[in-house]
């Protein structure tokens, strides 16, 4: 079984909520290590915490445009990453994805 078949279920499970992320860290632990899965969950992560540290500032803005804005750009990410995970393919979301792949390098 290939690295992609092995991780693609751990991989979707971590764009699936935060808790989703959490589980699939787990679930991608020493013998079960999955280089597909860790990149996704990387991935998935990011865009959980972008939108809750992003969230956290534009709400206290209070503008409904800003809000907005937000969860459209935090949706096309999410979308982005989930069916590239879907697709079988490692590709990272625009933007922001090769700072997620550093910044969680040890996931």
């Amino acid at each position: 079984m290939n690295d992609i078949e092995k991780g693609k279920k751990t991989a979707i499970i971590a764009y699936i909520t935060i808790i989703g992320t959490v589980i699939a860290i787990f679930m991608n632990q020493d013998e079960n290590k999955s280089e597909f899965a860790s990149f996704h969950i990387r991935q998935a992560l990011g865009v959980f915490l972008t939108w809750g540290i992003l969230g956290y500032f534009v709400g206290n803005i209070d503008n409904w445009t800003m809000s907005i804005a937000l969860l459209i750009f935090i949706f096309v990410l999410w979308f982005y990453g989930f069916l590239g995970c879907s697709k079988n393919e490692k590709r990272t979301v625009p933007l922001v994805g090769e700072f997620y792949q550093k910044f969680f390098k040890n996931l």
